[in-house]
C-alpha cells in the first residue's frame, strides 16, 4: 500500500468521526459516550451472551465489563449467568434500557437525515452508494480466518449450511453419507486442518485441507455464506490453504467439484487450477482440478560484515 492511500484513509476517518459526533462524551445528545450507546444497540431485544457481544464488537473483556457495569448501575441492563451454564453470562435490556435505545435510534435517524439533507438527490444517491461500498469493503477487511477443530460449533454451523445448499443446488440432491467427504479426523492436525471465516465474531465460511501421507493435499468443504459472497473470501481461503499445504511440504493441491457450482469452477480456473482426469470416485463430482505450488521461500541469510 502507498503512503497516499494511508493518508486518504486517515482523512476519511477524521471526517467521519467529526461528522457523526463520536468525539463528544454525550453521544447524540444523550447522557452517555458512544461506547455505552453502541453496546445498547448491540444487545437487542432478546439479549446476548457477553462473550458473543465482545466478539461482535471486537473489544477486550475488561473494557466490555466496565461498559456493562456503567449501564447496569444506571438501570439499563441486567447481567446474569445462564442457569444451565453459569460460566456464560447473558446481558438483557431493562424497560429503561429499551426506552433509551429507542431514543438513540430516533436520534440516529435524525443524524443520518442531517447528513443527507444538504445534498441534492444525485449526490445523496452517490453518498449512500459509496457508504454501502465502504461498509462492504471494511467488512471484508475485518473478516478473520481461524484454524478450528471441525467439531467446533462454528464449524458445525457452516457445514450444516453447506450441506443444505448442496442439496438445493445439485440436480439429484446431496446426501453426505454417499459422498467421499473426509471424517473429522482427516481435518485435524497432523492429517489436515479446518478453517472458519468470521465476520464480527459470526461464522461466514469454512474450508478444509487434507494432508494424506504420500499423496497430494486436497481442499474439502469450502463454503461461503451467501451474505458474505463478493468479499473475496474464496480467494483468501484458497491462498491460505495453499500456504498451509506448502508449509507442510506439499507441492500439489487438488480438489473436486460439481457441475452446478459454476462460480466455484470459474474461481478455480482464475486462481491457477487446471482440470485433470478424475483422481477419486466422488459420486457428486464432475470436475477435478489440481495446482502445482511453488515451494515456500525463505529470506536469504545476511552476509556477515
Amino acid at each position: 500500500m502507498s503512503e497516499a492511500q494511508i493518508q486518504q484513509v486517515r482523512r476519511f476517518n477524521r471526517t467521519v468521526t467529526e461528522r457523526v459526533g463520536v468525539l463528544h462524551d454525550r453521544y447524540l445528545g444523550g447522557d452517555r459516550p458512544v461506547g455505552e450507546a453502541r453496546l445498547l444497540w448491540q444487545i437487542g431485544d432478546e439479549g446476548r451472551d457477553v462473550r458473543g457481544l465482545r466478539e461482535r464488537l471486537g473489544l477486550d473483556s475488561g473494557y466490555v465489563s466496565r461498559l456493562l457495569r456503567a449501564l447496569e448501575a444506571d438501570g439499563l441492563v441486567t447481567v446474569e449467568p445462564l442457569p444451565e451454564d453459569r460460566r456464560v453470562r447473558t446481558v438483557r435490556l431493562t424497560e429503561a434500557g429499551r426506552a433509551e435505545r429507542a431514543l438513540l435510534d430516533a436520534r440516529s435517524d435524525d443524524l443520518a437525515a442531517a447528513l443527507l439533507a444538504p445534498l441534492d438527490e444525485v449526490r445523496r444517491a452517490r453518498l449512500v452508494d459509496a457508504m454501502a461500498e465502504v461498509d462492504r469493503l471494511l467488512t471484508a477487511a475485518t473478516v478473520t480466518l481461524d484454524v478450528v477443530d471441525p467439531g467446533h460449533p462454528d464449524a458445525r454451523s457452516c457445514l450444516l449450511a453447506y450441506f443444505t445448499e448442496l442439496r438445493e443446488s445439485f440436480d439429484n440432491g446431496f446426501d453426505p453419507g454417499r459422498s467421499l467427504l473426509p471424517d473429522a479426523g482427516e481435518l485435524r492436525p497432523p492429517r489436515g486442518l479446518f478453517l472458519v471465516a468470521r465476520a464480527q465474531g459470526e461464522p461466514v465460511g469454512c474450508a478444509g485441507l487434507k494432508l494424506p501421507e504420500g499423496a497430494p493435499a486436497e481442499i474439502k468443504r469450502m463454503w461461503i455464506a451467501p451474505g458474505a459472497r463478493g468479499l473475496g473470501l474464496a480467494r483468501r481461503f484458497l491462498t491460505a490453504l495453499e500456504e498451509h499445504a506448502v508449509r507442510h511440504g506439499r507441492d500439489v493441491l487438488r480438489l473436486d467439484t460439481n457441475k452446478a457450482l459454476t462460480a466455484a469452477i470459474g474461481l478455480y480456473h482464475s486462481h491457477g487450477y487446471r482440470e485433470v482426469p478424475a483422481f477419486n470416485d466422488e459420486p457428486y463430482a464432475h470436475h477435478w482440478f489440481e495446482k502445482h505450488l511453488a515451494p515456500e521461500k525463505h529470506p536469504a541469510p545476511e552476509e556477515p560484515r
